[in-house]
């Protein structure tokens, strides 16, 4: 037990390995912790076999055989309907849209630090703990930072990046701050005593359960065949729904006509208004820069005018060199030290100051480096 203040946690366990080792350090630093499974699926009653996601039944008796273990008060709360509303169909509009969204980060903002959050605060509990890979650090002066995991290899900071300063004050991430492989926590969760030690990790999108993101939008915005076209405009082939495709997609293009130089084409750009897919060589995929929306800063908003950062672009992403300003308050204007590639609207910019996580932003619009230049 340190000196730190005993505090009421709510701790989010999903039925994995990560939220039960975290939930259990939490009680074991001495804070009064209870645990929380959240009903997010449309069908709570499904079973895992063959799944990959994290919402089935299975999940719930985990989690709470986990919370039997620590010792802990536990409870299962149905935020279905929200988690449909914000995040689901949130999902298929963007894709709808030709954009490429991320739900991960669209939970995080909405239900687990917000609904969960706002709720659990209203019970009056003073902190949500979750097994994330991410640090929060208390300055001098009172707020609070979010920074990279002590572990690179395991950091989750990208998908947190949407909380505002007011969430990182009730986060708490018991794992961040701990350089162990993903073994010794499975080590760990044994050496409690704990069921999940070895649960195989959740994959892809929770809500699609079989990893078919393309069937699962086809059974949501039907089918609606399309033209395949080339940079100049040539048709190479159709498609059933341009929602089934993201910009740098390479495999299931289904073109008959091979390129003229016999190199692999890639998904360069996706029109929902005419249902066209354009498709061409990799050096077309380079991005120069881009604007992105909706920014949301993590404690401290950057100082006004240009200034550099490093940038992470998906979740198991690397890091890359920017310069970034925010103008008028609403937009982002990123640019690339050296053009990227796989960068599409709809994906989140995380901007970083070393480990500190200074934002996120959705992408909104991209500038690609021109022909001449590539």
């Amino acid at each position: 037990m340190t000196d730190a203040p005993r505090l009421r946690v709510l701790a989010a366990m999903s039925g994995g390995v990560d939220s039960a080792v975290a939930a259990a350090r939490a009680a074991e630093a001495g804070h009064d912790v209870t645990g929380v499974h959240l009903a997010l699926s449309e069908n709570p009653k499904s079973f895992r076999t063959g799944a990959r996601g994290c919402c089935t039944i299975e999940d719930s008796h985990d989690a709470r055989r986990a919370a039997d273990v620590i010792g802990i008060p536990f409870y299962v709360w149905d935020l279905a309907e929200r988690f449909r509303e914000d995040v689901v169909e949130d999902f298929v509009a963007e894709y709808e849209a030709g954009r490429t969204p991320n739900p991960c980060l669209r939970c995080n903002e909405k239900i687990k630090f917000a609904a969960l959050l706002d709720k659990a605060l209203a019970l009056g509990f003073d902190a949500v703990c979750t097994g994330h890979y991410a640090t929060v650090v208390l300055r001098e002066d009172g707020s609070r930072e979010l920074h990279r995991a002590a572990d690179m290899a395991k950091d989750q900071s990208y998908v947190l990046g949407v909380l505002d300063d007011r969430q990182l004050a009730h986060a708490m991430f018991p794992l961040g701050d701990t350089r162990t492989t993903k073994a010794e926590i499975r080590e760990e969760a044994a050496r409690r005593g704990l069921f999940v030690a070895k649960k195989p990790d959740s994959h892809d999108i929770c809500f699609i359960a079989d990893g078919d993101t393309q069937g699962f939008l086809a059974k949501r915005l039907g089918t609606a065949e399309g033209a395949i076209v080339d940079e100049s405009g040539t048709r190479l082939g159709s498609h059933d729904g341009a929602y089934g495709f993201t910009i740098g997609q390479r495999k299931g293009l289904r073109i008959g006509t091979p390129a003229a130089d016999g190199k692999p084409r890639y998904v360069l750009d996706i029109s929902p208004v005419d249902n066209t897919v354009t498709v061409g060589p990799a050096a077309s995929l380079d991005v120069t820069a881009l604007t992105a929306i909706r920014p949301r800063w993590c404690g401290r908003p950057p100082a006004g005018g240009p200034a550099t950062y490093t940038a992470q672009l998906r979740a198991h992403g690397g890091e890359t060199e920017v310069t970034a300003e925010l103008t008028d308050g609403e937009e982002l204007h990123v640019t690339f030290a050296e053009p990227v590639r796989g960068v599409a609207p709809g994906q989140a910019v995380v901007l970083y100051d070393g480990t500190r996580v200074v934002g996120s932003a959705t992408i909104a619009t991209t500038r690609r480096r021109a022909a001449a230049e590539a």
